[in-house]
This record gives structure tokens, sequence and C-alpha cells, in this order.
């Protein structure tokens, strides 16, 4: 399929490149159904157990195009609107149910929709250039968007969150770093290298335990302890039948490295 993104699949990672360079990997109608479709199809793509997200040339993602977003809504009656930010929204809600760790490439400025991009994803790795801005309240929107207002608490905390959302102030990379917004600052030149390794090392990982463990941690956010403690209980039970479990067992006693197989 043709996409309006650089999309290539290597060896079980896959790299998804936002690439309109020009107005900062800015999203459009398109871009935005085609990502929701993609991330939905790689839940069912054997061929794929690590995704990579990142944007062409010197930034991450901008957010929506002023011209080709903004300028089209205005045309638009409640239905219409509607129908664009559940669009959006599907966006989000695909790269979660993605049972894949998606690793976040930030290579520069990080804003509205392109920020809630970042924190969809599992992990994230900054560029020492990297800005973020979580803007929607400049342009007279709520902060709370595209899941923005459940997932920015859970990553940096409550007051954070509401500082972030409500000021829209952008904050750098080492700022990002200190909230917990980011996982690792990087030199700019090492941030695909260090992205790529940690892609790497999920796709030649266990897989399933890897994926069961971004299913549980996504399933328990709505839980409380007592259904959180059973449902873990479930979840391992059956990872501790399972064959790279096993060949953990037997490479240990042989005094190998497990082969594992994703099952």
């Amino acid at each position: 399929m043709a996409y309006d993104f650089d999309f290539v699949v290597d060896d079980g990672v896959a790299t998804l490149t936002l690439n309109r360079p020009e107005v900062m990997n800015a999203l459009t109608f398109d871009v935005y159904a085609q990502l929701r479709d993609l991330f939905a199809d790689m839940r069912h793509d054997e061929s794929v157990r690590a995704v990579i997200l990142t944007g062409a040339g010197d930034n991450f993602c901008s957010g929506g195009d002023v011209q080709e977003i903004i300028g089209e809504l205005l045309k638009r009656d409640m239905k219409g609107h509607i129908e664009f930010t559940r669009l959006t929204g599907a966006v989000v809600q695909n790269m979660r149910l993605l049972d894949k760790p998606i690793i976040a490439a930030l290579n520069g400025m990080v804003a509205g929709a392109g920020s809630v991009l970042a924190l969809a994803s599992d992990l994230r790795i900054a560029s020492e250039r990297t800005r973020f801005a979580f803007l929607f309240t400049k342009v007279g929107l709520t902060g709370a968007d595209m899941g923005a207002g459940y997932l920015l608490p859970r990553i940096v905390g409550l007051g954070r969150a509401f500082e972030l959302l409500l000021l829209g102030d952008t904050i750098d990379a080492p700022t990002a770093e200190r909230y917990g917004l980011v996982n690792r600052v990087v030199p700019h030149d090492d941030l695909m290298g260090t992205a790529r390794t940690w892609a790497r090392r999920i796709a030649d990982g266990p897989t399933l335990a890897l994926s069961m463990t971004k299913r549980m941690i996504t399933n328990e956010l709505g839980m409380d302890l007592v259904s959180a403690i059973e449902a873990e209980a479930q979840a391992q039970a059956l990872l501790l039948m399972g064959e790279d479990h096993r060949a953990f067992y037997e490479a240990f006693t042989a005094k190998q490295k497990p082969k594992w197989t994703g099952r």
C-alpha cells in the first residue's frame, strides 16, 4: 500500500517516518487515516516485532497542518468535527492496542498532535535538540485531545500534566527528561542508532513476553489493585507454560543463551 509517509520493515523492526519535512512533518487528514489503519494492521503482521516512529529532517511532528486541516475544519459542521476528532483519537487507540512496543525517536520539534503520538508510544528517545509543546490551549482548544488528558498524567504525574496542558509552554529535552516525559536524551547524531539498538533488542527478544507486558500495563491502567493482581496471575500462568520460558530453563541448565521463538 502507498502511504504519505515512509514505512519499511527490516528483520522484525518496522520504521515509520513522517515525511513532510517542509512543514515540520505536519499531519493531514490522509496521514491520520493511514496511521490509524497501519497501526491496526500491524497487530496481525507477524513480520513486525518492534516499531520505530520518527520524523524526516530536523523535526518529529508539528501537529495538524494548519492549512490542510484547520482551514478545512472551519467549513465543517458538528458532525464533520466529531468525525475528525474520532479519527485522530483512533490513531492513539490503535497505537496503544498494538501489542508490539513502539519507540518514538524524537529528532526535533514535538508539538500538538505530534506530542500525543509521542505519548502514545511506549518508549521515547529524544535528541538533544528535541522540544515539546502541548499547544492545544494556545489555539483555543482543550489540552485534553487525542488521549493526552489520559496519557500525560500517567507518564509525568498530575501536577506536571496540568502545567504542560494548561500553559502550553515549550520545554527542552533536558526538562522533558527531568519530567519523565522521555526515557533518554542522546546526542542528535546518535538518535536513530540508539532507537535501532533498542528496537533490535525487542525484536530479538521473547516477543510474546514483551507483547504481554505491554498489553498488561495498558489493561491495568483502568483496574483496581485486586483485579490487576488477578489479571497478572492469569497472564503469568500462561507465559509459564510457554515455549520461551522452557527455552530459558533449558539454556540456563546448559549454560547457553536461550533461543527465543516468540511462543
